[in-house]
């Protein structure tokens, strides 16, 4: 009967070996940069965030500090002209009560 040979060239082997060194390497070295890459993407995300963060609190102080002013200017109006606010207020209620009678 035929017997199976087995051959491995002796040059064969080492060539294998030096390319399945240099291809880990290569993965090795793309998975550094991709690790590098994820901390920069990380901090370049935090620092945006941070600044929407600050313009957004700006933006609410703002917005509050504006309430608080028609808030006063409100008040101020109903304490010097009383009947004026009171017949504003009816309209109002009464605008609204026939717009949601409508069906």
């Amino acid at each position: 009967m035929a017997e199976a040979k087995k051959s491995t060239p002796v040059t064969g082997n080492s060539t294998v070996n030096s390319e399945k060194d240099a291809g880990k390497e290569a993965v090795m070295a793309a998975y550094s940069n991709l690790v590098e890459a994820k901390e920069h993407f990380k901090h370049a995300a935090e620092a945006a965030g941070l600044d929407l963060k600050h313009e957004a609190s700006d933006q609410f102080l703002k917005g509050k500090a504006k309430a608080g002013e028609l808030t006063s200017q409100a008040n101020s109006y109903v304490h010097e002209k009383p009947l004026t606010s009171l017949g504003i207020a009816f309209a109002a209620g009464f605008l609204i009560s026939q717009l949601y009678s409508r069906k």
